[in-house]
């Protein structure tokens, strides 16, 4: 009697850490079928996966909206925190301050960061703190039915046919300004590049700030709509084709001398930027928001990473902080002895 052996079962598919990639996704998402902000969420879950980020070291966190409800849906078991409309910032530095050996991201939207939040925007990039900041950029208040948001392009159209007539905030240049040291745009349906710079965001110690826009199906995808899927890929010019490689792997990349721009971050890993169209010196501020100002000028959507800094340093250095996290600290160490305190209190007699 013949006897059939069934095959065994392929191993399964795991990182460096031995984890699968089940341990780095969340709840199912609520969010409208076709959103951009599922396609952002994605590519965090993969990027998270590729680079063997323990989901246990990861802090999450996020404001109001649509978009701040994207940490849900991927690193379910990582620390979360949704903070009240705009507040995100304020949390994730107190956060960092209390322990710098969580990874940090943030996801924020246009209306949650350019509009309520935009105070608590300005102070973050200013300080340089270490995480990662992402704007899921629609155009529009997805929760609130779909009124313009602080991003909106000047003359862009609702479904209603109202037309926007303020200037949009260009959240990229903003952030060049004020002092944050790693600066992006790129959009939801362009996997590749997004991932490669949330890849490099990962690696870079500072603030790394994403705008990525990622089109509102339901109230911003129309004719008339400057961030809708139709108009973005007619009018996406990226900078550079993107390429990342980890620290922990050695991969020859193939380019000729001279057309690519080869980037060092803090762990070790390397981002290589392939030119296109033009050249482009990410390293130079200047060059930065010159890039941005033109593109702004002749309506063209330009991505890809627009500004590094790996030099300057983060804010929890400038604070000369421990490297321990401060609740795990004993109190010989955070409490001032009597002879200290007294001492204080004489100089303020």
């Amino acid at each position: 009697m013949a006897t059939t052996t069934t095959p065994p079962a392929p191993p399964k598919k795991v990182n460096r850490l031995g984890l699968e990639i089940a341990a780095y996704k969340g709840h199912r998402s609520t969010l409208c079928a076709g959103c951009g902000h599922n396609a952002i969420t994605e590519r965090i879950i993969e990027a998270f996966y590729e680079l063997g980020i323990e989901p246990h070291r990861v802090a999450k966190l996020s404001g109001i909206g649509c978009s701040s409800k994207s940490p849900a849906y991927f690193l379910s078991t990582a620390y979360g925190f949704n903070a009240v409309h705009g507040r995100m910032p304020s949390i994730a530095t107190g956060a960092m301050l209390a322990n710098r050996t969580l990874v940090a991201i943030g996801v924020s939207g246009d209306g949650d960061t350019a509009s309520i939040g935009i105070g608590q925007f300005v102070h973050l990039m200013r300080r340089n703190l270490p995480m990662i900041y992402i704007i899921e950029d629609n155009g529009v208040y997805g929760l609130t039915k779909g009124q313009f948001s602080a991003t909106a392009d000047l003359g862009s159209k609702l479904k209603t046919g109202v037309v926007n007539d303020l200037p949009a905030i260009d959240t990229c240049a903003l952030a060049i300004l004020l002092g944050a040291t790693y600066v992006a745009r790129s959009f939801s349906g362009d996997k590749r590049q997004l991932l490669a710079l949330l890849e490099g965001a990962v690696a870079h110690r500072g603030t790394a700030m994403l705008d990525v826009i990622s089109p509102c199906v339901t109230f911003n995808d129309h004719e008339g709509s400057t961030k809708s899927y139709s108009y973005v890929k007619d009018h996406d010019e990226p900078l550079a084709d993107v390429s990342f490689v980890p620290f922990f792997q050695d991969i020859s990349v193939d380019y000729e001398p001279g057309t690519a721009t080869e980037i060092t971050l803090h762990d070790g890993s390397r981002l290589l930027l392939k030119k296109l169209a033009a050249e482009h010196d990410p390293t130079q501020k200047v060059e930065a928001l010159r890039v941005l100002t033109e593109a702004h000028d002749k309506g063209e959507i330009v991505t890809g990473l627009f500004y590094v800094d790996t030099k300057s340093k983060d804010f929890l250095e400038l604070l000369n902080l421990v490297d321990e996290p401060l609740a795990t600290l004993p109190e010989s160490r955070v409490r001032p002895p009597q002879q200290v305190l007294d001492e204080v209190m004489e100089e303020l007699r």
